[in-house]
C-alpha cells in the first residue's frame, strides 16, 4: 500500500511541478521578450528565430524558478491532501508523515540534480548558443539589407547604397556611402569594391572598402582623399541597441569550471565583464540554489499541514509569500557578497539552513499533531428577496 501511495504522490508532484515551471518560465519569458525588445526589432528577428532565441535563455532562467516550482509542488499537493483529510484517513491506518517522506524526498533529489546538472553545463551552453544565434543574425541580417540598388540606413549614422551585391558572398562593388556619425563632420565614401564581415574578437562589423575616395566636410571645408584600403568598424553594441553587446561575457553566463579557472587566474577577468567578488558569489550561487531545491520542498511539507482548509488559489499566494523571504534573504546575501562585505560561501547559505532547520522542527511538530492548524472557511453571502 505504501509504494503505491508513494508513487501517487510522486506523480501528483510532478505534475504540478511541470505545471508551475511552464507558468512561471512563460511569465519570465514573457519579460525578457519586453526587455530585449529594442535588440528584436533592430535585427528584424522572425517567429522561429525568437523561439530559438529563446530556447537557449531557458537554461539561465531554469535555475532561478526551479525552487519556486519545487516548493509549490511539494506545498499545493499536501495542501489538498491535508484539506481533503486523506492525511487524517492516512494517520488513522497508520500511515504517519514520517512514513509519507520517502515521495518528497525523492522528488526534492530528483529537482536538485536537474539544477545541478543546469548549473554546471546547462547555463554556459545556452548563453553561448543565444549569443551565436544573435551574432548569425547580424550577419544574415546585414547581407538581406545590402540590397543592390537601394539606398539602406539600417547602420547607425550610415547611409548605404551598392550598385551590385553578390547575394552568396555579400560582396559589393560600386559602393558609396554616407557616414554622420560625428557631429557637424560629414564623409562620403565612394569605393569600387567593398565587403562586411563580423569580428567576434574585436566584438564589431567591420566593413572594408577598396579602390576608392572619401569626401570629408566640416562646415566649410573638404578634404579629398584617394585610398587603396579603407575599414569602417562598427560597435556590436551600438546595432543591437540599449548598450547590449553581445560579445562580452559575465559571470552569470559561465560554466562552473570557467569561474573556478578565473578564481585561480584573477588576470583572466581582463576578458570578461566582472570583478573577483562577482565570480565568488556567482559561483556560490550555482550550488546553493540547487540546494534551494531540496531545502524547499521539504519545508513545504510541514507547512502546508498547518493551513487545513485553505483554498489552493490562496494557498499559492501562501507559498509564494513564503518563497519571498527566501529569495529576499538570499538576494540581500548577493548583494552583501558582491559588495565584499559578506563572504558568499557563508551569507548564500544561510537561507537554506534556517529553512531546513525549520523543516525538521515543523515535521517533528507536524507528526505529533503539536503544531497549531488553521482552518480557513470563506463565509457565505445570503441574499434575501426583498418583500413587495
Amino acid at each position: 500500500m505504501l509504494k503505491l501511495i508513494h508513487r501517487q504522490v510522486l506523480k501528483e508532484l510532478l505534475h504540478i511541478f511541470f505545471l508551475s515551471l511552464g507558468c512561471l518560465l512563460g511569465i519570465i519569458l514573457l519579460g525578457r521578450m519586453l526587455q530585449l525588445r529594442d535588440i528584436l526589432l533592430a535585427q528584424n528577428v522572425g517567429g522561429m528565430d525568437l523561439m530559438v532565441l529563446f530556447f537557449y535563455l531557458v537554461p539561465f532562467f531554469l535555475l532561478m524558478i526551479m525552487p519556486i516550482a519545487s516548493m509549490l509542488a511539494v506545498f499545493l499537493t499536501f495542501l489538498r491532501m491535508s484539506t481533503d483529510r486523506e492525511l487524517v484517513a492516512l494517520k488513522a491506518n497508520g500511515v504517519s508523515l514520517y512514513r509519507m517522506l520517502p515521495a518528497p524526498l525523492i522528488f526534492a533529489l530528483l529537482c536538485t540534480a536537474g539544477a545541478l546538472f543546469i548549473s554546471h553545463y546547462g547555463i554556459s551552453w545556452g548563453m553561448s548558443h543565444f549569443k551565436g544565434t544573435l551574432l548569425e543574425l547580424v550577419r544574415s541580417q546585414t547581407r538581406l539589407a545590402l540590397q543592390a540598388g537601394i539606398f539602406n540606413q539600417d547602420f547607425p549614422g550610415l547611409t548605404f547604397y551598392a550598385h551590385k551585391v553578390d547575394e552568396r558572398t555579400g560582396a559589393m562593388e560600386f559602393v558609396f556611402v554616407q557616414d554622420k556619425r560625428q557631429k557637424e563632420i560629414t564623409v562620403n565614401i565612394v569605393a569600387d569594391q567593398a565587403d562586411v564581415v563580423t569580428d567576434l574578437e574585436q566584438q564589431a562589423l567591420v566593413i572594408s572598402f577598396t579602390n576608392g575616395r572619401i569626401y570629408r566636410r566640416e562646415g566649410a571645408k573638404l578634404d579629398v582623399l584617394q585610398f587603396g584600403s579603407y575599414v569602417i568598424r562598427l560597435s556590436l553594441a551600438q546595432l543591437f541597441g540599449s548598450g547590449y553587446n553581445p560579445g562580452e561575457r559575465k559571470a552569470s553566463e559561465l560554466s562552473v569550471e570557467e569561474l573556478r579557472l578565473l578564481q585561480k587566474d584573477p588576470e583572466a577577468l581582463e576578458h570578461i565583464d566582472t570583478t573577483p567578488f562577482k565570480v565568488d558569489v556567482e559561483l556560490a550561487k550555482r550550488f546553493a540554489l540547487p540546494a534551494g531545491c531540496f531545502v524547499l520542498a521539504l519545508f513545504a511539507m510541514p507547512i502546508a499541514c498547518v493551513f487545513q482548509g485553505l483554498r489552493q488559489q490562496w494557498g499559492l499566494l501562501l507559498s509564494l509569500g513564503l518563497f519571498m523571504v527566501y529569495y529576499t534573504m538570499f538576494s540581500f546575501a548577493v548583494s552583501l557578497g558582491e559588495t565584499g562585505v559578506l563572504d558568499p560561501r557563508i551569507g548564500l547559505w544561510v537561507p537554506n539552513i534556517l529553512f531546513i532547520v525549520i523543516f525538521i522542527l515543523g515535521l517533528h511538530l507536524a507528526a505529533r499533531e503539536k503544531m497549531p492548524q488553521f482552518s480557513f472557511r470563506l463565509p457565505r453571502l445570503r441574499f434575501r428577496r426583498a418583500k413587495s
